[in-house]
């Protein structure tokens, strides 16, 4: 999802065309008559998707991430980390011919979990081409020094993570241990009823994390075990969504399991989906009626009232498993380009399998402004 995130950008469009407006502000009149004649390319089942290509972005569509999560067994056991860069087209300044016009903005979130302390974040935005930009044949996407980047090596590919903030740093290198997972059909990811409400996603599960983590000043070698989803969609939030749960756990066995929910106001479920990838590759997929979030314990948020359901018993199918945080505070504000309040953080999950991800709750501080 995305984290994190099938909607994550459509929630500050409005906050990115106003900002991007205002940048030249004689081009405004244009780029509203311009904008309304933005046709956005639909999310189409029956698309073959193909690599690395599709690693890259998808300039056309109007929203996209590249979203990495993961937990660390050293320099500290059970901590977690999370980078994000999404790719917006907000639908302004389009015709534009100057290289730096607000066609694409990109923005990234960066945190890291210390279990028995705090989260810590940090997060960056910038337009393309003024010190941000992207790749549409391959996996590469930047930030000034912050990137996500695909790599070819003899022994095969792999990605390369780099951030750095005042608070923690860190350069890994993501090895894959086994294919890409198509999440839906085929990567064709339905998010509601509707066929439109659907996202291309694609999830690399179980990468080794090698690479070296800067915490407070110290230099540290640094392994785990992440995953890694990419996502690009048109569509906004179904007709009564207020938010999503979303979990992506690296199973004990070598496994792999995605499961989300869109949710209405009452909590009730409004559409689900899993997919349970086991140790011998065996793929499954489970539609609503199979999939069910129960919550079982609350958490609320002393700084924006949010209550969070941080341990939720999550049944797939004949599966049935419980979240358990590392932290219970893991609740995120970001700022760039606006103000986001959501949860995401590491948790083990227990119950018929076993394993470490992360999990995602949106909508829960406040409703998402679509």
């Amino acid at each position: 999802m995305r984290r994190r995130h099938f909607l994550a950008t459509p929630f500050v469009l409005p906050a990115l065309a106003r900002a991007a407006a205002t940048v030249m502000p004689e081009s405004a009149a244009a780029d509203a008559a311009n904008s309304a004649l933005i046709v956005y390319p639909p999310v189409r089942r029956g698309v073959a998707l193909a690599f690395p290509r599709d690693h890259g972005a998808h300039a056309d569509f109007r929203t996209e991430w590249w979203y990495v999560t993961g937990a660390l067994d050293s320099p500290i056991a059970d901590s977690g980390f999370q980078l994000t860069f999404f790719r917006s087209r907000p639908g302004v300044a389009e015709a534009l011919q100057s290289p730096i016009a607000a066609r694409q903005i990109l923005f990234a979130h960066a945190a890291l979990t210390l279990p028995g302390d705090r989260l810590r974040h940090s997060e960056r935005a910038a337009r393309a081409n003024l010190g941000a930009g992207f790749s549409e044949v391959d996996c590469d996407v930047h930030i000034g020094a912050w990137r996500i980047a695909r790599a070819e090596r003899r022994s095969g590919e792999v990605f390369k993570l780099q951030m750095q903030s005042p608070q923690f740093s860190y350069d890994f290198t993501l090895t894959p241990s086994q294919a890409p997972l198509l999440q839906g059909d085929g990567g064709y990811s339905r998010k509601g009823d509707a066929p439109e409400l659907a996202s291309y996603y694609v999830s690399w599960p179980q990468l080794r994390v090698d690479g070296v983590l800067v915490l407070d000043g110290k230099r540290q070698n640094a392994s785990g075990r992440a995953w890694f989803d990419h996502e690009w969609s048109t569509a906004i939030l179904g007709a009564g969504a207020v938010g999503w749960d979303w979990v992506g756990i690296n199973l004990d066995d070598g496994g792999a399991l995605m499961a989300f929910r869109m949710r209405d106001a009452q909590r009730q479920t409004l559409f689900a989906h899993a997919a349970w990838r086991d140790a011998g590759g065996r793929l499954r997929q489970f539609a609503t009626d199979q999939v069910s979030f129960t919550p079982r314990r609350d958490w609320s948020s002393p700084r924006s009232g949010g209550r969070y359901p941080v341990e939720i018993e999550i049944r797939v199918g004949e599966l049935t498993l419980r979240t358990r945080p590392v932290l219970d505070d893991q609740e995120l504000s970001t700022h760039q380009p606006a103000t986001i309040v959501y949860w995401e953080g590491l948790v083990h999950v227990e119950g018929s399998v076993r394993g470490r991800g992360y999990l995602e709750m949106t909508g829960y501080a406040d409703r998402l402004n679509v």
